[in-house]
């Protein structure tokens, strides 16, 4: 049946708050070892930022899940962008008191990464337990709500630098008070049912995800194939810099340049996963994109010239789109929704792991070497997906999504989330 307005309507303010969300953490995310680059002017410092950042990142999964399991996705995502919020107005009011740069300046700065981080990724797992009730209510038409949220995510990846980067040049009061404006704005559009209080252990959440990710064949297989294939995502993007500017003899600029011009294509190729799922099914679009993301990134390691590089990250982070739209699909689609928050944090963890092994290969890899690593790790990849849907197929039929003869959903609410 089509979908009535009140759906409609739920859809278009869950689509709001994971944008607000999402922007905000982005914003936060690159804006952050800049300001300590500014206020400071040492790199290293600049990567203690980064590394304070996306520790407490990983550690949150170890416990959004039983808070989402505990209190509500709702309830949890609304706290997490308000004391978010308090947060960035405590940051920014201290920094207006000291000088512009200084220790204290530095460690606020610091400080104030470590505990964003933290939060954003609690409000994320959040967002996603919320979007994957509302797919699970689509029936046949959840790959579209899941690739208009991985539009969302990725749009803000590919908005939150450029922003972050602006608000800089007018003053770090600005980016903190627009950082806040979000962040309360999703607080604000979160919707007013925060979910039934579920009463388990804490200690448990990890251990009760990990479960049903044993119990459920089709996922587990999936999980698996992108941990190995995030390794080669992974060793690409750290060595991006590298190659660009020691390989290629390219300036800095043109690193950003080849990263948003991935996030344009990527964007494009989510949108066509959409209607690509609808004609064909979800696991011969999955096929087609770990195909065509494991190709590409065995051309970023031979390509003779910059363009070439280029164009073949984009179509590597197209497939890794797509990949993305097929994962977020089924892990709504499989997981019980009882055990969807621990699920959703054990299967982030998996993936996650193998991007700090990614960067550890970079680092102590000669520069001379890195095409030949991304070649094994392309390798690498080519297998560990081809092994992921041929264990897929075994179990298609649970993940195939139910066919209807009408839309569930009208094309409008879909389209502001591509534009985001």
């Amino acid at each position: 049946m089509f979908s009535s307005p009140a759906s409609n309507t739920g859809l278009l303010r869950t689509y709001l708050m994971r944008g607000a969300d999402a922007l905000a953490s982005a914003t936060a995310t690159y804006a952050i070892p800049l300001l300590v680059l500014v206020t400071t002017g040492s790199t290293a410092l600049t990567g203690v930022a980064f590394l304070l950042e996306w520790s407490p990142r990983l550690a949150a999964f170890a416990f959004a899940g039983s808070l989402v399991g505990r209190w509500g996705a709702g309830r949890v995502f609304r706290m997490s962008n308000l004391v978010r919020a308090a947060m960035v107005v405590l940051a920014g009011a201290v920094l207006l008191a000291l000088p512009s740069s200084g220790t204290m300046t530095t460690c606020v700065v610091l400080a104030f990464g470590a505990v964003s981080g933290l939060l954003a990724e609690i409000s994320f797992v959040a967002v996603e337990t919320l979007g994957a009730e509302v797919s699970r209510r689509m029936g046949g038409a959840a790959h579209r709500v899941q690739s208009a949220q991985t539009g969302i995510d990725q749009g803000a990846m590919l908005v939150g630098p450029l922003l972050g980067g602006l608000l800089l040049l007018a003053g770090p009061a600005v980016l903190l008070a627009v950082v806040a404006l979000l962040a309360l704005t999703a607080a604000a559009t979160t919707s007013g049912d925060t979910g039934n209080t579920v009463h388990r252990p804490v200690s448990s959440s990890l251990l009760t995800g990990w479960e049903t990710l044993r119990r459920t064949p089709a996922l587990a297989w999936l999980v698996g194939g992108l941990a190995v294939s995030n390794l080669t995502t992974g060793v690409l993007q750290a060595a991006a810099p590298i190659t660009v500017i020691h390989h290629f003899h390219r300036s800095t600029a043109s690193v950003g340049s080849v990263w948003s011009a991935a996030a344009v294509v990527s964007l494009a190729a989510v949108w066509a996963s959409r209607r690509a799922i609808d004609r064909f099914g979800i696991w011969p679009v999955g096929v087609v994109g770990a195909g065509v993301a494991t190709a590409a990134c065995l051309a970023t390691a031979l390509a003779p010239s910059f363009t070439t590089y280029t164009v073949a990250v984009a179509v590597v982070m197209a497939g890794e789109g797509v990949m993305t739209v097929v994962l977020r699909t089924l892990r709504s689609r499989l997981i019980p929704a009882r055990a969807f928050g621990s699920t959703l944090a054990v299967t982030i963890i998996l993936v996650l792991l193998p991007l700090p092994l990614a960067g550890a290969l970079v680092a102590v890899v000669p520069v001379t070497a890195i095409s030949h690593v991304l070649v094994v790790c392309a390798v690498l990849q080519g297998l560990a997906l081809g092994a992921c849907f041929a264990g897929l197929r075994r179990h298609r039929t649970a993940c195939e999504l139910p066919r209807s003869r009408v839309p569930v959903l009208h094309e409008e609410p879909v389209q502001p989330a591509d534009a985001l």
